[in-house]
């Protein structure tokens, strides 16, 4: 529109034309003539104010969306991380605990035999020398450790040290195929050669063909001469099963060893041996006998008759 002096009238028109119907409205209240027409405008204008804010939401969802994705990613690996180290330090305490109740077994077990020990913890399991089943652990000829000393862990009979280098060594361990130790059972003494099978119990050869021998068993080390390369009353195991070779010269018993091979970690190496034999000192407690059916109550005896005193009378 160009400026002219009759735009200017025009304008000015309708401006006291909008002031005139907005002082109508104001003063008509709910029964303003204003109402009709504003509804008209509602039902014609709403749908498409509805659809512009339907689509303007999601966009404007999205956009908050992406200016807080970085501090919620930030949070969010803040906690996966806080997670890690929780599981970390949960981790680290149930090693400690584990390993301090091995060190507390290893302990109670060389001072019930009296054994001098250094303890080592098992670095990897197998060997280059071409043992089937061996492992390594941390501490060797710089800590004092020799071949053929004996290696224990709070169960009992671990192997022997086999090779020693300055900061390691190479245990033998007691499953082996070429693993042989001289036995003792407990109580009868009887004397004869524990075999490792790997992974099936050792096999133990009794000297005495008559040797009663039955299920259940516990075998120690009978120890070498000088304590190399066993100490004595080191427990090895109890028996399984008995082979039944009758007019043999020895008995054959399957003895399944007290120690968990699959599960090592802490050992000990003896340095000293005892100064006499603990014989079966080192061996857990038996356990109590389960308590057989209790015998049946004898039944009460019958109370005899007083006689009465016409009964004396007579």
């Amino acid at each position: 529109m160009r400026d002219t002096r009759e735009s200017r009238l025009l304008l000015v028109l309708l401006v006291a034309i909008a002031f005139a119907l907005i002082t109508v409205d104001i003063r008509g209240g709910d029964d303003s003539p204003l109402n009709g027409p504003r509804d008209a405008a509602a039902a014609v204008f709403g749908p498409v104010e509805s659809g512009l804010s339907g689509a303007v939401t999601p966009v404007s969802d999205a956009m908050h969306a992406l200016r807080t994705s970085g501090s919620d990613g930030d949070r969010i690996r803040a906690l996966e991380q806080q997670n890690t180290a929780l599981r970390q330090q949960l981790s680290s305490s149930d090693l400690v605990r584990s390993r301090d109740g091995q060190l507390a077994q290893l302990l109670g077990a060389a001072g019930a035999g009296q054994y001098t020990i250094k303890a080592a913890q098992v670095v990897a399991m197998g060997s280059a020398q071409g043992f089937s089943w061996t492992v390594t652990v941390d501490i060797g000829s710089a800590d004092g450790i020799t071949r053929d000393m004996t290696v224990i862990n709070g169960q009992g009979l671990v192997g022997r040290v086999t090779t020693v280098a300055a900061h390691t060594a190479t245990v033998l361990l007691a499953v082996d195929p070429r693993f042989t130790v001289g036995t003792r059972m407990e109580g009868s003494g009887q004397v004869g050669f524990a075999t490792g099978q790997g992974d099936s119990p050792l096999r133990v050869e009794l000297l005495d063909g008559q040797a009663a021998v039955k299920p259940g068993d516990r075998l120690v080390t009978f120890g070498s001469q000088n304590s190399k390369p066993f100490v004595p009353g080191v427990p090895v195991g109890k028996v399984v099963s008995v082979e039944n070779t009758p007019g043999q010269l020895t008995k054959t018993v399957l003895v399944q060893p007290f120690v968990s091979f699959t599960k090592l970690d802490l050992v000990g190496i003896v340095v000293q041996p005892p100064r006499t034999d603990p014989r079966y000192a080192v061996l857990p407690p038996k356990p109590a006998p389960t308590p057989t059916a209790q015998a049946q109550a004898k039944p009460a005896a019958t109370p005899k008759a007083t006689p009465t005193a016409r009964q004396k009378g007579h």
